[in-house]
């Protein structure tokens, strides 16, 4: 297992992809409305976000919180013009949804261990990777973007640790096909500096013409961390989700997603550009939490910005 890098590489700038509208959403116990989501887009838009996961085009059987899929994109490209949006797909008929509505790019998933794929699609890992290529001759030729996203990337909650080889074939197969944007998932947050360091590695030494994404739950609390050690290898592509939303159904005990807000705050005080407003961000937290009608994960939008002040004197003085 590769040591843990130094901090030469951290890049000056990072993307954000919001993938609370996807990823966060699907899990959680309360449905929004597509009203009540296009309010929380229109803070996140108001906050400088530009790039969303908005949204999975599954059956709406197994994920009915996602079953406004065409819905939603129409009304917020209807919005936007200039903001990417993205969808995963499961499958060609997926795929054809998300054409039709109009996205930017198909984010085509797969899970590194083969009981977790069964769960999640009902399908082996070759299956899946089968149809793949189906979807991808289906949209040759259409303008959309093919993405990927490897589930389980850094270990699964029934198999235990996923080699990296098999990471590596999964991102081999994807490349075949014309995918240059990879996201390695931390679906259970199982994810630690080291093997962030190993599988970034892998992927550049196996499919150097992709570009490595990172994607990271906070279960066990090290999210933040395992960002710092991407930064530390040069990586500047993040997925996040506002007020550290989601999990995921298929995968005991997953929390969520690392929160927006407090990813952007890390980047601000490590004077990286996000280009995104934490203030606003953290507004945005406040509508999240407001739909959703409980506490968030997030802590910057709980706490503050470091230097948020106080006014002393609404403070008991100690005695003693």
């Amino acid at each position: 297992m590769a040591d843990i890098e130094r901090v030469e590489n951290v890049p000056s700038r990072v993307r954000i992809t919001e993938v609370g509208l996807r990823d966060g959403l699907q899990n959680e116990p309360v449905v929004l409305s597509t009203a009540d989501k296009l309010a929380l887009v229109e803070s996140l838009l108001a906050a400088g976000v530009t790039t969303f996961e908005l949204t999975s085009f599954v059956s709406p059987r197994a994920v009915p919180a996602l079953s406004d899929a065409s819905e939603l994109v129409a009304a917020v490209r209807a919005r936007r013009a200039d903001v990417h949006l993205s969808a995963l797909v499961p499958n060609v008929r997926g795929a054809e949804r998300a054409l039709a509505a109009g996205v930017d790019a198909v984010v085509l998933f797969v899970s590194a261990s083969e009981t977790h794929n069964a769960r999640n699609v009902n399908a082996s890992v070759a299956e899946s990777l089968a149809g793949f290529a189906t979807v991808a001759r289906r949209l040759e030729g259409s303008g959309i973007e093919l993405r990927g996203a490897i589930a389980t990337g850094f270990g699964c909650p029934f198999e235990g640790d996923v080699p990296v080889e098999q990471v590596g074939r999964i991102a081999r197969d994807m490349a075949g096909l014309g995918i240059r944007r990879i996201a390695l998932g931390d679906t259970t947050g199982m994810a630690t500096p080291p093997l962030v360091s190993e599988r970034v590695q892998h992927l550049r030494e196996v499919v150097p013409e992709v570009v490595p994404a990172l994607h990271f739950h906070n279960t066990r609390g090290i999210g933040l961390a395992n960002v710092m050690q991407g930064l530390a290898l040069g990586v500047e592509d993040y997925e996040s989700a506002i007020g550290g939303l989601g999990g995921c159904p298929f995968a005991p005990g997953a929390s969520g997603n690392i929160a927006s807000e407090d990813l952007v705050y890390l980047l601000d005080e490590m004077g990286i550009d996000s280009g995104l407003s934490l203030d606003g961000m953290i507004e945005a937290g406040g509508v999240a939490t407001r739909l959703m009608g409980r506490t968030l994960p997030a802590q910057v939008s709980r706490a503050g910005p470091r230097l948020a002040l106080h006014d002393a004197s609404a403070v008991p003085t100690a005695r003693g």
